[in-house]
């Protein structure tokens, strides 16, 4: 059955055995060709913020965190020791992903989401999980939308100025003093910051979409004049062969052409790329007549479900149509093979943030890689795999990392960044 499945995924160019060293000298290549200014897949953004230079004190800060399916607000309050609370949070639906919206009714909606602080926050600290350069004065310009966000307008907007003219139009007459704008990948950077035994930081996201960031140090070579925190937007990295697979889905998603790594592999993605490599392999045969005709017809695929079925929880997910023993042990090659490879170019990212972030050179001040996203805490052995994979690439290099062992509090990290200088 394995060689079965395998032939076909190699035919189709979807390898399973990478040349993870070779991706990781493509990654590093192609961060420092972005960080020098020269063209390159990754944006490799500068936030400005440092990591050491948080001093926490007695201050309360609105925090917003918009990224994926859904949006969160909340307000954390801050006590001198470094103690700190989170109240009168609420979850939505992040304005755009259930239809189009326009610029104006986009920030509408934002606003609409935090009216219950109307004239109340004197910061808010804003982690907008997309693609954007930010600014000396930490407002962010939108670059572009991923993860299925439909809002075509407000790409190359300051998303915190025109936050700001929302609220005024809203009728706050205390607008906040400032709005500062980063990443959630800065975001999980800065939740596990602060232990002095760490040499260096990384942030990293899969859930569901993929992006990592890292503290680089100060370089002449790329004008950098102090550490800062770089947000890679790794989900653009183009250097990769896509499958037939991959080609077909990307074709049919809402944003073609973009993010063809975030696409290999993230929660976003990876239900839409197993239909489809599903669908390849009934038309070649690898199912049973009946089931193959079932999974021509069928519209949709999530990851919790491949998960589901991965783990055993609903191996009665195929039942209603009419998967056999064969069929069913089909399905589980393929789908492993699916977040196998998810965990194989997490640790590619990973492995090049660690080698770029120039720290880790003893086990006494290793670097902090703080994780987050459901795609990398619930999928199928895809943290054990990671850190496999991880080890293997970078072993002989003499590099000390630690995983936290569990997930980042994006809020958290959100909110300390009202703190930096």
């Amino acid at each position: 059955m394995q060689k079965k499945v395998s032939e076909f995924l190699q035919r189709h160019g979807f390898y399973q055995d990478l040349d993870l060293a070779s991706l990781v000298d493509s990654f590093l290549h192609d961060m420092n060709e972005g960080l020098s200014g020269r063209k390159s897949y990754q944006d490799m953004i500068r936030t400005y913020l440092d990591p050491s230079s948080i001093t926490l004190k007695d201050k309360a800060v609105v925090v917003i965190d918009a990224g994926g399916t859904n949006f969160r607000s909340s307000l954390v309050t801050f006590s001198k020791d470094g103690s700190s609370t989170v109240s009168n949070f609420e979850k939505t639906r992040m304005p755009g992903t259930e239809k189009e919206l326009g610029k104006k009714e986009f920030f509408a909606q934002i606003a609409d989401n935090i009216a219950r602080f109307k004239d109340s926050c004197d910061e808010i600290c804003f982690c907008f999980s997309y693609a954007m350069t930010i600014t000396e004065d930490q407002d962010g310009v939108l670059e572009s939308f991923s993860k299925e966000v439909k809002a075509p307008e407000v790409v190359g907007c300051h998303i915190g100025a025109e936050l700001k003219n929302a609220l005024k139009e809203k009728g706050w007459t205390k607008l906040p003093r400032k709005i500062i704008l980063l990443n959630d990948t800065a975001s999980a950077l800065l939740a596990g910051s602060g232990n002095p035994k760490y040499s260096s930081y990384i942030g990293f996201i899969l859930g569901t979409g993929l992006n990592a960031a890292y503290l680089q140090p100060a370089k002449s070579e790329y004008n950098l004049t102090k550490n800062q925190i770089i947000v890679c937007e790794s989900a653009k990295f183009g250097g990769f062969k896509n499958s037939d697979f991959d080609i077909i889905m990307d074709e049919k998603s809402v944003t073609p052409g973009t993010s063809p790594y975030e696409k290999l592999c993230s929660g976003a993605y990876l239900g839409p790329l197993a239909l489809e490599t599903l669908q390849f392999a009934a038309k070649e045969s690898l199912f049973s007549e009946k089931f193959a005709g079932a999974l021509q017809n069928k519209k949709s695929l999530s990851l919790i479900e491949v998960n589901s079925f991965l783990s055993g929880s609903d191996s009665a997910l195929f039942d209603a149509d009419g998967a056999t023993a064969e069929d069913k042990a089909v399905l589980f090659e393929i789908f492993d093979a699916l977040v196998n490879r998810m965990a194989q170019l997490a640790a590619v990212i990973l492995a090049a943030c660690i080698i770029q972030c120039e720290g880790g050179k003893s086990s006494e001040s290793p670097i902090c890689v703080a994780c987050n996203g459901t795609s990398f805490f619930k999928t199928y052995k895809v943290i054990e795999r990671t850190k496999e994979y991880l080890a293997k690439v970078l072993e002989g290099k003499n590099l000390y990392y630690e995983l936290l062992p569990e997930e980042v509090d994006i809020t958290m990290g959100t909110a300390k960044a009202a703190f930096t200088e």
